[in-house]
């Protein structure tokens, strides 16, 4: 009742003119505590008071009573009651007098007992200052209301009439934005509804504050405010405090580039790269055009970032710079096995963002998947695509969600990103599943321009869109139907067949029509490696299938390859335990080697396995490769005779 007396008091207060309270107070109870103690304890407390931002300081106009307690958890310390009181606990209280508690290493993310509980001051009074509801001018009307009230003392709290849309004003728990960057975002397909998991604990200072936004958002505070590296670590967060607050502590400043770990299959390159948001020019959607595959039915949504070349100034002519462009795509990472469309539907796969070098990307679809890739420039302010790249590059390290083809695909993911890097109001309640459905939500919020595929030639040549290699085989395909009185009448049936009854067509072809069927025997080559890929992973997983002795040797360099490969997928794991967010100077040294080393051993295997491989294959892929191997030797040597013949050089 007294505190009912006391708020109502200060409501008057305010009616009237007068600040009921000037600033956060905080008063020691020190009845217990002798001289020492007193002083420990307060000079605790005013550092942490010089450690808030200014703003924090006005807004939460109240006393916060601070006391040390006896009955606290040995590994607790400190907590706030809702009666805006803290308490600390009481068994830390000699090495705080002492001076051991500053010196004192605890295994926690702050290091020494002392900052610890530093640390813990500014945690909880984040706790009070994020449970405060604060009026303002605004609510001039709901005040009038509550002025109303002041007779009925015997009511707890204010009339919900009061309460209503005043309680959250100052909150940051509970701010969609903040939401957003902490990991709780929009459920697709149920409008306002936040997701429950949290994906985004990979490098976390501290795992506690995945268990709720409340304790995410005073976890952050303590990093915010006592770690100057947090700026470069969790740049959004960082920004979102600093534009809360208008204000920001000392903190370090930030290398340019920003690390990722290239998962192309190059296994002769260096895996960790660097991306300056400053080089990146655009960014666009890219989509991959369906097929029959029952997971890529609606196509699939991937994030191009248009680089430009080093010393080139930021314009178009960077769209020329494809070698430096990179492609955001959110996959389901499946350990290297087959995707299972149940598995896929009840999440049991990872979600992780993968980074990958956009001529890989434009190989995989275009020449093995056959499917067209169009590449749509998002409308996205300066200020935008940079932060887009930063949040991008915190998820690279941090999230691993679980995929869903149906609620949680690579749409919804690539979704999510451009909302929480961007902070576009334009896409707070857009809303799609499918891949294609989301180009065209984000065409009608006029994010997406899709005037550049107007004009399907010049969209090649600016590269806009890519197109599949099916139209050019089956070109090919309609060159050997000319010569040849072949049944038929495309070429995903012409490459159906087995390879030997292909075969028996090669000796009749001619000079142009032998060039040809290269070129369709050296893509079903690449359809054959990209089927037994997958029965190898099937079988490396069927433990009976391993267990004839067979294949001992092949079986451990898949081990080993697969195990150092994951790093591909999940960066975090070079570092274990060190750090948090984007890894920063120190670390990237550390990733430089360890990478290195896990890509140099991933390049070794990747020879030795070649022909050891073919051992885990079922005989009937392994004979269907072989013979499309022997067709292509047999094509070539016939492509070269007929050429001799005619007259030319010979080719090599």
């Amino acid at each position: 009742m007294k505190t009912v007396r006391a708020w109502l008091l200060g409501c008057a207060l305010t009616l009237l003119g007068t600040p009921a309270l000037a600033d956060l107070r905080l008063e020691l109870q020190a009845n217990d505590l002798d001289r020492a103690e007193r002083h420990t304890t307060q000079t605790l407390l005013d550092e942490a008071m010089g450690k808030l931002p200014p703003r924090f300081v006005e807004q939460l106009d109240r006393r916060v009573k601070v006391s040390w307690s006896a009955s606290m958890r040995a590994d607790a310390y400190g907590q706030a009651s809702l009666v805006d009181t803290l308490e600390l606990n009481r068994r830390l209280l000699p090495r705080l007098v002492d001076g051991s508690a500053a010196t004192q290493q605890t295994g926690r993310p702050h290091g020494t007992v002392r900052e610890e509980l530093l640390a813990t001051v500014l945690h909880e009074l984040t706790h009070i200052y994020d449970r405060a509801r604060l009026w303002s001018a605004a609510d001039r009307p709901l005040l009038n209301r509550c002025k109303r009230q002041l007779g009925s003392l015997g009511k707890i709290g204010l009339p919900e009439a009061c309460r209503g849309q005043t309680e959250r004003r100052f909150t940051l728990s509970d701010d969609p934005r903040l939401l957003d960057l902490a990991g709780w975002q929009q459920y697709v397909g149920r409008r306002g509804e936040r997701e429950q998991h949290n994906g985004q604990g990979v490098r976390s200072p501290d795992g506690y504050e995945l268990s709720s936004p409340k304790e995410f958002v005073a976890v952050n505070m303590e990093y915010f405010l006592l770690d100057p590296s947090y700026g470069c670590r969790r740049p959004a967060l960082n920004q979102y405090l600093k534009d809360h607050f208008a204000w920001a502590p000392r903190q370090d400043a930030c290398a340019k580039g920003l690390p990722f770990i290239n998962a192309g299959n190059d296994f002769a390159r260096q895996p960790l790269g660097e991306i300056d948001p400053e080089r990146v020019y655009e960014v666009d959607y890219l989509l991959a055009e369906a097929n029959q595959n029952w997971v890529s039915r609606w196509g699939h949504s991937m994030l191009r970032l248009v680089i430009c070349a080093p010393g080139r100034p930021r314009g178009p002519d960077c769209r020329l710079d494809l070698d430096q462009h990179l492609v955001l795509s959110y996959r389901a990472f499946v350990n290297d096995v087959q995707l299972s469309s149940w598995d896929g539907l009840v999440g049991a796969y990872p979600s992780r963002l993968f980074v990958l070098p956009l001529g890989q990307v434009i190989d995989e679809y275009t020449k093995t998947e056959l499917r067209s890739l169009a590449s749509i420039p998002l409308r996205f302010s300066r200020s935008e695509v940079e932060n887009l790249v930063r949040q991008a590059a915190e998820m690279h390290w941090s999230y691993d969600g679980n995929y869903y083809f149906l609620s949680n695909n690579c749409a919804v993911e690539s979704l999510k990103l451009l909302r929480s890097g961007t902070g576009n109001p334009r896409l707070n309640d857009l809303d799609s599943i499918m891949p294609n459905g989301l180009l065209e939500v984000l065409k009608g919020r006029g994010l997406a321009d899709t005037s550049v595929l107007d004009d399907p030639r010049e969209a090649l040549r600016l590269g806009y869109r890519f197109d599949s290699y099916r139209d050019r085989f089956q070109a090919m395909f309609e060159v050997l139907r000319k010569q040849l009185p072949v049944p038929q009448k495309n070429v995903e049936d012409w490459l159906a067949q087995d390879a030997e009854q292909r075969r028996a067509w090669f000796p009749k072809a001619d000079l142009r029509t032998s060039a040809a069927l290269l070129l369709l025997e050296q893509a079903s080559l690449r359809r054959q490696l990209l089927l037994a890929q997958d029965e190898v992973k099937q079988r490396y997983l069927n433990a009976s299938a391993l267990k004839d002795g067979t294949v001992d040797k092949a079986n451990e360099t898949l081990q080993q390859m697969l195990a150092n490969s994951g790093f591909l997928s999940r960066p975090a794991e070079l570092l274990g335990t060190q750090g948090y967010g984007i890894p920063q100077a120190d670390e990237r040294q550390y990733l430089e080697h360890t990478a290195g080393e896990r890509q140099a051993q991933l390049l070794r295997l990747s020879t030795n396995l070649d022909q050891e491989v073919r051992a885990l294959l079922d005989p009937s892929r392994a004979k269907e490769i072989a013979a499309v191997e022997a067709n292509t030797r047999q094509i070539g040597e016939h492509l070269r005779a007929l050429h001799k013949a005619a007259g030319g050089l010979q080719l090599p």
